[in-house]
C-alpha cells in the first residue's frame, strides 16, 4: 500500500472514531438534560462509515444505549466488517 494512502486511511479512521465517540458522549449528556437528541440513524451511520470501534467503546464506557439491541448487534458487526475490509486492503495493496 502506498504510504500516502496508508496515512490517509489512518487519519480517516482516527478522526471518524473520535467523532463517533464524541457523538455518543454528547447524546448521553443531552439525554440526561432532556435536550434535543442525536438521531439513532446518525449514530449508526457514523459507526457504519468507520467509527464503530470508537462509538462502541464510548457507549460501553458511559453505559449509553447498551440496552438497545440495535446498537449492541450492529456496532460489533460493523467492527468486524471494517476489520475485514482493512485486512483485505492491506493484503491486496501491499
Amino acid at each position: 500500500m502506498p504510504k500516502p494512502v496508508l496515512y490517509a486511511a489512518i487519519v480517516y479512521f482516527a478522526a471518524i472514531n473520535l467523532i463517533a465517540a464524541l457523538l455518543a458522549v454528547s447524546d448521553k449528556r443531552r439525554a440526561r438534560r432532556g435536550a434535543w437528541r442525536i438521531p439513532e440513524r446518525t449514530l449508526l451511520l457514523f459507526g457504519f462509515f468507520g467509527g464503530a470501534l470508537g462509538e462502541f467503546a464510548a457507549m460501553l464506557l458511559i453505559r449509553h444505549k447498551t440496552k438497545h439491541l440495535k446498537f449492541m448487534l450492529l456496532l460489533p458487526l460493523f467492527i468486524l466488517l471494517q476489520a475485514a475490509a482493512v485486512g483485505l486492503a492491506v493484503y491486496f495493496l501491499t
